[in-house]
């Protein structure tokens, strides 16, 4: 819109009343207004004022479809060119400045709601921006619907008020977020009990949309085969047979039929595989529990940092096989090439490296001749390494992550035994605290942040590999014993994925290895899931997005 007409002196006129041609009435509330004013806010004001009967003299026009307080909005909009849009008449102005055409309001009105989506209202939302012409945020309204199915399905009371053909299109989409396929099952169970009599019949259109070779062999013999639902209806229990005879005649890996496509996925970068570094990178498939290699050109490394951060995978320090580094890159994942940084201000092999407020840390490491106790952070913004407080501790191979807007960062290695200690840093103080020490020392060990504790996995003491897995809980500094890992490892990756902590490669006391496990917290169970292509240690994981950073990996 152009800004000629936003001047204080024409409002002012308006408001005085001078200079007025037409004058718009709402509920006996009238609005002295210029209609040339009116006409550069939307396509209706134009086409009224400029037709035959409204050409001549000042004129009245009434309306009914808005209140007195949103047309006063629409008004002042059209002279000053913003509007406030609350919680209290968001709804109210988007129905009025839709039927003005009022783009502008509709645009400012569609980036409030996007704000207030939660899987409580998307829903509405998603329904909203259909009626009122809103397409970006009916799409994300229906991507968020998508993304967090579970909630919305157990939230949302609006859910179950969608129609059966809007629920089929929903449930039928890969995009759907769905860990186990019962979960749309329940869902589908839930929609139709809002009102049994009406929707029964629509237990087989559904159901042809649920992927049943998804499910556990278990599940659908037990209780999907069972289900009154299922029981009475003869197309039903056709579909539950032929499913359960095609997953006990099969003996291929499943799926058996179309994953749904996870909302986030496990990369594994670089390494050490084959006695060499390497620019391996692999990406998991938590649907499919498969692992895809990705092309990469980027240069070799091992013992590095990596993290997601803003759509980039960043890996930064570490060894190309001939030095140490004090180089950061970065993949942009939309166009799938990488991009120099800027250098640390020092060499760090064996570093730590975590993302917190917009910013990377790297802590720590070896520049080859001695341990580090320095930290830097990189600022993506300003493309700025800065030197902040050093940790109390010099500390090589130590691991960190973050939680509640602190960095953990806990063992290591600084001279000849592996360290005990553990600290953390507070950005706003640039200050690091020791922490309540975990009583044996650990070398190459692995944290991540998991269920609000800090949790120490694996690593290497007393010339030996350890399946070794302690916690830490913040608010009573103390630590816990917990599930040890499957296989004793150093050096591997680790990542929360799904709510579930995955542990992935490294070294145990034959070599370099493979293997990849989970821990169900749940459970209090390490669950062995699909194993690299290449066996590799060194290596750094971090989770990305898939939409809208990862679509073309999986």
């Amino acid at each position: 819109m152009s800004t000629f007409f936003f001047d204080n002196t024409v409002n002012e006129l308006r408001l005085e009343g001078q200079l007025c041609d037409a004058v718009i009435s709402v509920e006996d509330v009238e609005f002295n207004v210029h209609r040339v004013i009116l006409c550069n806010c939307g396509s209706y004001f134009r086409d009224l004022f400029s037709s035959k009967s409204s050409t001549s003299g000042q004129q009245v026009y009434p309306f009914s479809q808005v209140s007195p307080s949103v047309m006063n909005l629409i008004v002042e909009y059209a002279y000053t060119g913003s509007v406030v849009v609350t919680e209290e008449n968001v709804l109210e102005l988007l129905a009025g400045a839709d039927f003005f055409s009022v783009e502008g309001i509709m645009q400012a009105c569609s980036n409030f709601l996007e704000q207030l989506l939660s899987s409580k209202n998307c829903v509405h939302i998603w329904m909203l921006a259909d009626t009122h012409r809103c397409p970006d945020l009916r799409n994300k309204a229906y991507l968020h619907m998508l993304h967090h199915f579970k909630e919305v399905a157990g939230f949302s009371l609006t859910f179950l008020r969608l129609s059966v053909e809007q629920l089929a299109d929903l449930i039928k989409e890969d995009e759907l977020n769905a860990s186990q396929e019962s979960i749309v099952f329940q869902a589908v169970l839930s929609w139709i009990a809002f009102a049994p009599e009406e929707r029964s019949c629509h237990m087989a259109t559904l159901l042809s949309k649920v992927r049943l070779l998804l499910m556990p062999s278990e599940y659908l013999m037990n209780t999907v085969s069972t289900n009154p639902l299922v029981t009475t209806s003869p197309l039903c229990t056709k579909m539950v047979i032929q499913a359960m005879k095609t997953l006990q005649e099969s003996s291929t890996h499943r799926p058996l039929q179309r994953a749904r496509l996870p909302p986030a996925a496990l990369f594994a970068t670089a390494g050490w595989a084959n006695d060499c570094p390497t620019n391996r990178m692999e990406v998991y498939n938590v649907r499919t529990d498969r692992w895809v290699r990705l092309i990469n050109k980027e240069a070799p490394r091992a013992f590095h940092g990596c993290v997601f951060l803003s759509g980039f995978v960043y890996c930064v320090g570490g060894f190309d096989g001939l030095k140490y580094l004090r180089s950061a890159r970065k993949l942009d994942l939309e166009t799938q090439t990488w991009h120099d940084v800027g250098p640390m201000h020092v060499v760090r092999c064996y570093v730590s490296v975590v993302a917190l407020n917009g910013c990377i840390y790297a802590m720590g490491g070896c520049d080859g001749n001695e341990k580090l106790r320095t930290v830097e952070r990189y600022q993506p913004d300003i493309s700025q390494w800065t030197l902040v407080a050093p940790m109390n501790e010099k500390r090589s191979n130590a691991g960190t992550a973050t939680l509640h807007g602190k960095v953990y960062i806990c063992g290591g290695f600084k001279r000849n035994d592996p360290l005990s200690s553990a600290e953390c840093y507070t950005p706003d103080a640039n200050q690091w605290t020791l922490i309540a020490p975990m009583g044996v020392g650990c070398n190459a060990a692995r944290v991540a942040a998991f269920k609000d504790k800090i949790y120490v996995i694996g690593g290497y003491r007393n010339r030996s590999h350890t399946s070794r897995v302690i916690a830490y809980d913040p608010l009573s500094d103390q630590w816990s014993a917990a599930n040890p890992m499957i296989y004793p490892r150093s050096s591997f990756g680790v990542a929360v994925l799904e709510d579930q902590l995955y542990v992935v490669g490294g070294f145990d006391n034959h070599g370099t290895l493979s293997k990849v496990e989970r821990f169900d917290e749940k459970a209090d169970r390490w669950h062995a899931v699909r194993d690299l292509k290449v066996p590799r240690s060194g290596l750094c994981c971090c989770v990305v997005d898939r939409y809208p950073y990862a679509t073309a990996y999986l």
